[in-house]
């Protein structure tokens, strides 16, 4: 798979044109406008794209299929700034360094560096050690592999208990915080304290959201947004986190396990149903272990020694 060092018009033309889509369907796929898109393949290699523009590209090309790859290397084969792919299984998107594929549930983990990020609405410095979180959001799909697997109720949208094609890809809801930490066992795994979530949501300069510190609520899933429902976990490629991570902002509230009282654990995320003021990260909220709704899920982390001992086996 071939890598971009800077993405500029170049790049970008070549990617659309690789991936055989209209200017609209591309600047939909990455969540921006067709204008901005126009913009940038006219002005060529004049351009330098936002980092934020430039981690949507690099996930939207890491996702395509391995003739996209073949032709967008064709396409840009006299650009220095494309790195061929070296060696790989040609079967698509592999993992990059700061990835791991989870061998229990292979899902994407992002890695999060061990370091001082800047916590909490105060912006607190707190150290953390190396963890991997969840790419995405727990999907419908993932979850009824688990169903599958141990038997466990399934939620209480699913249709005679089989989840409906169409949200396959959505964030799974209607679990409580025990269904979520269930999950997080049975796939090797554990909920992130709310601090890790925050971390790999905010970064270590304390950025208000995940993209940056503009409020956009373009680039999440909140009440705003005039949807009405959950969305695809991959759908907001601009409101990716500084570690590559999706739906850190809105789609659903998100089961943490940090305890806040007796019986109650910190949910983080915002949600669909709600307005974008509490889609900041840093935001506190938190919920009866026992509650379920169609606006809450989860997804899972696991300590960097854990998934490097997975590996070994």
């Amino acid at each position: 798979m071939a890598t971009v060092e800077q993405w500029t018009g170049l790049e970008v033309r070549a990617l659309r044109e690789a991936s055989r889509m209209s200017t609209a369907e591309f600047a939909t796929r990455l969540g921006v406008s067709d204008r901005m898109v126009s913009k940038w393949e006219q002005r060529k290699d004049t351009i330098k794209l936002r980092p934020v523009n430039q981690a949507a590209l690099d996930t939207f090309l890491a996702r395509c299929a391995p003739d996209v790859h073949e032709r967008f290397a064709s396409l840009t084969s006299s650009l220095d700034t494309v790195l061929p792919t070296q060696g790989g299984s040609g079967r698509g998107p592999q993992p990059t360094q700061h990835q791991a594929r989870h061998p229990n549930d292979g899902k994407m983990m992002a890695l999060v560096e061990g370091g001082t990020f800047l916590s909490g609405e105060e912006n607190r410095p707190i150290w953390l050690p190396t963890f991997y979180i969840d790419v995405y959001p727990v999907t419908n799909n993932d979850y009824a592999r688990f169903v599958t697997a141990t038997g466990r109720q399934p939620p209480q949208h699913w249709r005679r208990g089989k989840c409906p094609e169409g949200i396959l890809d959505h964030p799974v809801v209607f679990v409580t915080w025990h269904d979520a930490a269930a999950y997080a066992s049975w796939a090797g795994k554990e909920l992130p304290s709310a601090q890790q979530w925050e971390k790999a949501a905010r970064g270590t300069r304390g950025s208000v959201y995940p993209w940056g510190d503009q409020p956009t609520p373009a680039k999440c899933n909140s009440r705003e947004s005039g949807i009405g429902s959950t969305t695809p976990v991959s759908r907001y490629h601009s409101g990716v986190s500084p570690y590559g991570v999706y739906d850190l902002c809105g789609n659903t509230w998100e089961w943490c396990s940090t305890r806040s009282d007796p019986g109650r654990y910190e949910l983080k995320a915002g949600a669909w149903t709600s307005p974008f003021s509490r889609a900041k990260p840093a935001v506190f909220n938190d919920a009866s272990a026992e509650m379920l709704d169609d606006d809450t899920g989860f997804r899972c982390c696991v300590s960097e020694s854990a998934i490097q001992s997975l590996g070994e086996r």
